[in-house]
């Protein structure tokens, strides 16, 4: 998964964590005399190291509660930006555009998970006549992924949804760094106009359909691509056709991915 690097405190919070759970069962009062804290916190200390697995405990549970925390974050998102995120004006749909099912991909160009889930994702649409897919753009590695989703974005108004995804599949399946360039020569391939195409690319229109996927991405707290939403969940990484199919055939099943 493509995704912008942030430090990792969790070690020292759960440490943390562990020595306040053990001071907890002895808590300490403002008129604690000072020979006794340093005691009690000794015996924090000499627990913790004669005990270290607390600390993997307790960061394995940290990282539990985050979790369930962020699942709960983003499905209460999900409900809250549902129109534009399943039912925007500004994005790209794919396979059956009344399918039963709505699964939507936040993808960036030059990412290599990205690329790795094109196969998935192409499996997904031409084995399941009743699925249809929402492509949202999300550059999030450097400016040649945001060329490439402005000539993207301004694509969608020249070519019909089965030509548009046969050019999301060439450029995606391109080798190598993707910018304006290679999209213009892909979408030139497919017979767009690159006059007109590249004025679309600056308009406004673009400008707020990319405006409008960021803000989406950043009300799910997304971090990276590929990231996926199917029904309130959220789905984080290139987890493979055989986790997407069994998902979407649950919410077929029991109207949850999971059930």
């Amino acid at each position: 998964m493509a995704f912008r690097l942030v430090p990792d405190f969790r070690p020292f919070l759960a440490a943390a964590t562990a020595a306040a759970a053990l001071l907890a069962a002895a808590p300490l009062r403002a008129d604690t005399p000072q020979p006794q804290k340093a005691e009690i916190e000794k015996i924090v200390h000499d627990y913790l190291i004669a005990n270290p697995e607390v600390i993997r405990e307790a960061i394995d549970e940290l990282e539990r509660r985050e979790k369930v925390a962020e699942a709960d974050s983003r499905s209460r998102a999900v409900d809250k930006t549902a129109d534009k995120l399943f039912n925007s004006a500004a994005q790209a749909v794919i396979g059956n555009p009344s399918g039963d099912v709505t699964l939507v991909e936040f993808f960036d160009y030059n990412c290599g998970y990205c690329k790795r889930a094109l196969d998935d994702l192409a499996k997904l649409v031409d084995g399941d006549p009743k699925l249809r897919v929402v492509l949202k753009d999300f550059p999030v590695l450097g400016q040649g992924s945001t060329e490439a989703a402005e000539i993207a974005t301004a694509l969608r108004l020249q070519l019909k949804p089965e030509k548009f995804y046969a050019f999301h599949r060439k450029l995606l399946g391109t080798r190598g760094p993707i910018g304006k360039a290679q999209a213009l020569a892909v979408a030139k391939e497919l017979g767009a106009d690159a006059a007109r195409l590249e004025k679309d690319a600056k308009s406004d229109e673009t400008r707020a359909a990319l405006r409008e996927s960021a803000e989406l991405a950043d009300s799910l707290n997304l971090s990276g691509t590929p990231s996926w939403v199917l029904g309130k969940e959220v789905i984080v990484g290139a987890v493979g056709f055989q986790q997407l199919k069994s998902k979407i055939d649950n919410t077929r099943k029991c109207g949850k991915s999971v059930c």
